[in-house]
């Protein structure tokens, strides 16, 4: 026999659908005040999340990549030939004449391991490409001046060409440079 609780459950999220549609159309419910959505000055209206900043343009650096050069062991790979012993069986016949012959034969196949011969120089890269954008009035707000923020390489060249402290608004890939 079903629990009654199981069979319940349909009608009373059938119930909360119903109910969170009616309280969304009235402006939204307290659980919306408590997340900061619905409600307050844009009439029940929430701007979606955006990544996007925007501000003052103050200045631009690039910085190209660094590399350096490093050493390591220079491993090959080294085969000697060996053998085995392999095992095997055969069965034949049925009931009490069952039989199992067994028999053992050597292969010869080749043993390889890395071996270290000398040393090899190479590059590595300590800081890989960055470009960079400095803005002043970070979304508005006065105190927020002077952050810098890493870019793309063709935002980074559309906002270089504009006049300093004009407006701007990019994504950026990272804060600080």
């Amino acid at each position: 026999m079903r629990d009654m609780s199981v069979m319940r459950r349909p009608a009373l999220a059938g119930f909360m659908v119903v109910l969170m549609a009616a309280l969304g159309a009235c402006g939204g419910g307290g659980a919306d005040k408590a997340s900061g959505h619905g409600g307050g000055k844009g009439g029940g209206y929430s701007k979606p999340h955006s990544d996007q900043v925007r501000g003052l343009y103050d200045a631009v650096r690039h910085l190209p990549r660094k590399t350096a050069k490093g050493t390591r062991a220079h491993m090959v790979k080294e085969c000697d030939p060996a053998t085995r012993k392999v095992k095997h069986t055969s069965r034949s016949g049925s009931g009490k004449r069952k039989r199992t012959r067994t028999w053992y034969t050597t292969e010869r196949y080749n043993q390889c391991h890395k071996v270290r011969k000398g040393s090899e120089t190479y590059t590595r890269v300590v800081r890989t490409e960055r470009w960079c954008v400095r803005l002043d009035d970070v979304n508005g707000k006065p105190q927020k001046d002077d952050l810098w923020f890493r870019v793309s390489p063709a935002t980074y060249s559309e906002v270089h060409g504009k006049d300093e402290h004009a407006r701007v608004k990019f994504e950026p890939r990272a804060r600080g440079c």
